[in-house]
């Protein structure tokens, strides 16, 4: 509900930089849904492919192991179908609503200049939306952002999840205390990464072209390196060691119909390999 209501208000915004030029929310959310292709390159192309893949692994922590350990968990009367449907439907839905929340607010008081700034992006934008609602806007942002911290930390959980089953299954050792080692990691890794915007900032190229600090590297380093190279080693898994029938059994296991199966076939076993390899190839500047 508040990113509809954000979003629908970065739509009205309305600005004048000091050089006279008028901006407006509608003017970005129009810059937002029309594609640019000015001076686009085979090198640049693939790197935009590459950051929309990154976006994807994130969105639906995929190469995580959260949906595989979530997976195990899942009763076997479950439509494994449908809930991917919906995964897919809701997730793309809430992604357009997040991109028309905050690129009409950086259009609005940044230009097209501000687009650059990455991950702090919700943290430079939204403020000025928020400041832009007068009263009402300190009360919005204050809920907004305390509903960004349950997002983290729920997120946080599911990547912690992940790593605390397999050590509890690999360490033979209880679920508590497998939670308690990770937790004090996780806490002094955050605090790390945090710090980058303060005592231990500095900026550092990267090989998609932009300079970036710690939380920038870190971002770069999960999400356009490791999450390629795995969801590659994942393609050949699935492709080829156990095959994509492993899979289908699953989504049918209930007698459903997964009516995707032969695009699933093509797909994991000859197209997702070779653009996880050329994506992978790009994130390490291997291929440029």
């Amino acid at each position: 509900m508040l990113v509809v209501v954000i979003a629908g208000y970065s739509l009205t915004l309305k600005n004048t930089d000091a050089n006279g030029v008028t901006r407006t929310g509608l003017q970005g959310f129009l810059y937002f849904i029309t594609p640019h292709v000015e001076g686009l390159t085979v090198e640049r192309f693939l790197q935009i492919l590459l950051d929309a893949m990154s976006q994807l692994f994130f969105s639906l922590s995929v190469s995580m192991g959260i949906m595989i350990t979530y997976g195990s968990y899942v009763k076997k009367d479950v439509n494994l179908g449908k809930s991917v449907n919906q995964i897919e439907l809701f997730d793309t839905l809430v992604a357009l609503l997040a991109g028309v929340m905050i690129i009409p607010a950086v259009y609005v008081f940044s230009g097209v200049e501000g687009m650059s700034a990455g991950p702090s992006l919700m943290f430079i934008s939204l403020p000025k939306v928020f400041d832009a609602m007068g009263a009402a806007g300190t009360f919005v942002g204050a809920l907004f952002f305390l509903a960004a911290i349950f997002a983290t930390l729920t997120s946080c959980i599911s990547v912690l999840e992940s790593i605390a089953a397999n050590c509890v299954e690999i360490f033979h050792t209880s679920r508590k205390k497998a939670v308690l080692v990770l937790s004090v990691i996780y806490l002094a890794a955050s605090a790390a990464i945090a710090l980058g915007c303060s005592k231990l900032y500095f900026e550092l190229p990267l090989p998609n072209g932009s300079v970036g600090q710690l939380l920038d590297l870190m971002d770069y380093i999960s999400n356009s390196v490791m999450m390629p190279f795995i969801a590659l080693l994942s393609t050949i898994l699935i492709g080829w060691v156990k095959s994509p029938q492993y899979v289908i059994g699953e989504m049918e296991r209930n007698g459903e119909t997964f009516r995707r199966r032969g695009v699933y076939t093509v797909m994991i076993r000859c197209i997702a390999p070779v653009m996880m390899l050329v994506l992978f190839l790009q994130s390490t500047g291997i291929l440029s």
